[in-house]
């Protein structure tokens, strides 16, 4: 069996075998598969489509190309994953306010992939924030604070690793096949015993529309409890970002609010239907409304503020980070409103070319070598439904280059519509599947 045969199959339309599946996922970690060939494949998978059994193949061998963890800890070991959108940081939130219900969360988290944050770069948006810390120290973070958000070390999921960093840059991110297998190679490879996945779907999201995403939940989670771990989706909205900022140090604005009492918004609501369902399905709650008022009592009591605090501190940033943060946190150079050429309702908003936006001012990557500035990005994007005077402020661009703002804030104006009429605003929580 070699890479070149693998890839001729996918390239007459016909999906690899298990044992192909297994081998080139092998071959990802150990380096049989250069980059040419696993972007390839990556391509092929998305033009040909993998078998409910190919999944699930895909998914364990990826999982199986590393170390796979075991955890002996006095609560149960519970996670979150979201399928990507725009201004969603919930995870900096719910991690911490799981914890302070009684949950240990080894969260294994990744960068920004195409239009989307990363919650790593997020966490790096903290001076001195470490997240590539060694198992023994993860395993530290997690027993004494509760919760860690970190990248996968070399031995986790190492296929994946390869993977994930060519279909950023290879148009290859919204395969359902290689969104599946990718997130749960690493939550699995994380040891857990509970899994909840926040599937978002609308204009900042992979999946534009309800089927697609009803298709992508029901995939995850019936691939994640084949493997063994039980899994729930949540279809949750974004046709909007979920908070009103975008840009790494900027959403962690955004979760210091939160956690510290200043604002509570829809963010909140999103936890609280993760959170709620991962406690109930652990037994920390008895059913799903109960767990979810516990993640609301744990954010707006300080209990997760002070887990986030430890677990900043934990992994390198500063001691007291919760009661300061706004004095440690980058600021950009260049801020200016971006104001509406028209009066009405904001009806749309274009949540990918926001996103896109922000990856263009250096807050995101357009090839897998550039650097991120955690400074860039726009905040108070305005809601749908809001009714606008002409004038008045779209977003705020926060810039380092007086040309990326110029860009930026056409790309706002076109990314906005505002109406003579006001129009439907989705239901934040669509459903849960699982």
């Amino acid at each position: 069996m070699d890479a070149r045969t693998i890839l001729a199959k996918l390239r007459h339309r016909q999906s690899p075998n298990r044992d192909e599946l297994v081998w080139f996922a092998e071959g990802l970690a150990d380096g049989r598969v250069s980059d040419a060939q696993a972007g390839a494949f990556a391509m092929g998978v998305c033009q040909v489509g993998l078998s409910d059994v190919g999944r699930v193949a895909l998914t364990l061998a990826m999982r199986d190309s590393g170390r796979v963890l075991t955890w002996d800890l006095a609560g149960p070991v519970l996670d979150k994953h979201s399928t990507g959108g725009v201004g969603d940081c919930v995870s900096l939130l719910l991690a911490p306010a799981l914890a302070a219900c009684g949950a240990f969360v080894p969260m294994i988290s990744g960068r920004g992939l195409g239009h989307t944050g990363g919650t790593l770069d997020k966490m790096e948006a903290i001076p001195g924030v470490n997240t590539e810390l060694d198992e023994a120290r993860f395993r530290e973070v997690v027993g004494r604070v509760g919760c860690a958000i970190v990248g996968a070390t070399e031995d986790i999921a190492p296929a994946d690793r390869r993977l994930y960093a060519v279909r950023d840059v290879s148009s290859t991110v919204d395969s359902m096949d290689l969104i599946t297998a990718s997130i749960l190679s690493k939550k699995l490879a994380a040891g857990l015993q509970g899994l909840v996945l926040d599937v978002k779907v609308g204009s900042g999201a992979f999946m534009k529309d309800l089927a697609q995403a009803q298709v992508l939940a029901a995939a995850l989670t019936k691939t994640a409890n084949a493997s063994g771990c039980r899994t729930t989706a949540v279809i949750s909205d974004m046709s909007q970002p979920l908070v009103p900022s975008l840009g790494n140090a900027l959403e962690v604005s955004e979760v210091m609010r939160v956690l510290t009492g200043k604002t509570k918004g829809p963010i909140v609501s999103v936890c609280a239907a993760l959170g709620g369902v991962l406690l109930a399905n652990a037994g920390l709650a008895g059913d799903v409304q109960t767990g979810a008022d516990a993640i609301v009592r744990a954010l707006r009591s300080g209990a997760a503020a002070e887990r986030f605090g430890m677990m900043v501190a934990a992994m390198g940033g500063p001691v007291k980070f919760v009661e300061t943060w706004n004095r440690f946190l980058p600021e950009a150079t260049i801020i200016g409103e971006v104001p509406s050429p028209v009066a009405g309702y904001v009806t749309a908003i274009d949540g990918e070319a926001l996103g896109m936006a922000v990856v263009r001012m250096g807050g995101g990557r357009l090839v897998e070598s550039d650097q991120i500035n955690a400074a860039v990005g726009l905040s108070d994007v305005v809601r749908l439904g809001a009714k606008l005077q002409k004038g008045a402020p779209l977003a705020v661009i926060h810039a380092v280059r007086a040309e990326d703002a110029e860009r930026a804030a056409k790309t706002v104006r076109g990314a906005i519509t505002v109406s003579d009429t006001p129009g439907k605003i989705p239901d934040l929580i669509v459903e849960r599947v699982g």
